[in-house]
């Protein structure tokens, strides 16, 4: 198994490690990636616990999606042993995230831990303090990140600011910036409210009109959603193959399309949402 095995989807649904009743309803859950959480979800007591539970998670034969698992922050205790049991792990993760990522020093350490012959787990980073925003060039270029997660609800809580959108619109806006500088891909924060699929789609709407290429969730209920929101709509495909052709009969020279002008950079942004759909269908 080697990271390329899938590529990142659009809906992230994530679910705790004690709860193995919930693991083939997220796994199926029409999400493109789904991650087992032993970090904030479990307390310090159940560590162990969750750690043990969690290697069934990789057992399914054929998975329909990427699978992957959250562990806790490596400069404690508890991220070190996850790292322990992850390398021992029969079945093992397409994906890994890391949390508190601070400096690209944590992303080298998870690939150290647990690349092995045939098996080379995509590493993320979940970026959620201020000081990550410090040093976010340096991380965005360790080799084998292979992208990274918003972390709105530590975030938050650091700089003791609110979880409503523009509170936040400054830290979503320089981590799709830098990630895009990289060229990986970034995922959105869940929207926290489990009952507004209303403000769900808004929240969603909002991040892919910002550049996110995905949303992370906490509730089956949540995908559909997301996954709706993330797809180029037909419209979207209609137009961007117009303006390829547009491009195409003018030899990638400024034109208009529909009284629009058009240039190098419609004419990007149009063969990626063709890209974007052929890869998903």
């Amino acid at each position: 198994m080697t990271s390329t095995s899938r590529p990142p989807g659009r809906a992230w649904i994530i679910t705790p490690g004690l709860h193995q009743h919930r693991f083939v309803s997220a796994q199926r859950s029409g999400a493109g990636v789904a991650v087992v959480d032993i970090e904030d979800s479990v307390a310090l007591p159940d560590k162990q616990t969750a750690r043990t539970a969690s290697e069934a998670f990789f057992a399914l034969t054929d998975p329909p999606c990427t699978l992957g698992i959250r562990i806790n922050s490596l400069t404690t205790v508890e991220g070190l042993k996850d790292l322990i049991a992850l390398a021992a792990y029969t079945a093992r993760a397409d994906l890994v995230v890391v949390p508190k990522v601070e400096s690209p020093r944590d992303v080298e350490l998870a690939a150290a831990a647990l690349d092995a012959d045939g098996c080379t787990p995509d590493i993320w980073a979940l970026i959620e303090s201020p000081r990550a925003f410090e040093t976010l060039p340096a991380i965005m270029h360790a080799p084998r990140l292979g992208g990274v997660v918003f972390g709105s609800a530590d975030y938050a809580a650091s700089v003791r600011c609110g979880l409503d959108w523009d509170a936040l619109h400054y830290a979503r806006s320089a981590l799709v910036n830098a990630a895009t500088a990289a060229n990986i891909p970034a995922i959105d924060a869940p929207t926290w409210q489990l009952d507004d699929l209303d403000a769900l789609r808004r929240d969603a709407e909002r991040a892919k009109n910002l550049g996110f290429t995905g949303k992370g969730c906490v509730h089956p209920r949540h995908v559909q959603v997301i996954n709706e929101v993330f797809a180029p709509t037909s419209e979207e495909i209609a137009r961007a193959r117009t303006i390829v052709t547009a491009a195409d009969a003018s030899g990638g020279a400024v034109t208009a399309v529909d009284g629009q002008m058009c240039g190098t950079p419609f004419f990007k942004a149009a063969r990626a949402i063709i890209a974007d759909a052929d890869r998903m269908s």
